[in-house]
């Protein structure tokens, strides 16, 4: 666990000492969000006519809204990432019946590349063998008959 830091902050004109587990850097940033806050409703000409009760509570009011706000977008993307997680697991699965299906399918024609080259022997070997017969049934000498 981290050592406990703390760091003197300014919030809408008011020093105060923030504790924490975080950085310094961290407990400013978070101070610095807030005065954001009181400055983005200073600038609304309404909210200087109320009392600093109802001012406090419409800032809590907007920070609590900021908050769900991004919970609700940590829970989108959180979705989001499962849906994406899914679809790489299918797209992976379908990725590596392919690559079987391929394999399988140069497997088959290796195999019957082998066999058609066979073929093309035995043809070959067929066709010599045939020439031959005919060759030795051929009476030698005898002219050909003209027509």
């Amino acid at each position: 666990m981290s050592a406990k830091t703390s760091a003197e902050v300014v919030i809408d004109g008011k020093v105060y000492t923030l504790s924490g587990y975080e950085g310094e850097e961290y407990l400013q940033k978070v101070a610095a969000y807030i005065n954001n806050k009181f400055s983005e409703f200073d600038s609304i000409e309404e909210y200087r006519h109320i009392t600093p009760a109802m001012k406090n509570t419409l800032i809590e009011l907007n920070i609590a809204d900021d908050y769900f706000k991004a919970k609700e977008q940590v829970i989108k993307l959180e979705r989001d990432i499962e849906n994406k997680d899914k679809e790489i697991y299918d797209l992976k699965h379908d990725l590596i019946s392919n690559q079987i299906k391929t394999e399988n399918a140069e497997a088959s024609m290796k195999e019957l590349e082998a066999e058609n080259k066979e073929l093309i022997l035995n043809k070959s070997r067929l066709e010599a063998a045939l020439e031959d017969k005919l060759l030795d049934k051929k009476p030698a000498g005898k002219p050909k008959a003209n027509s």
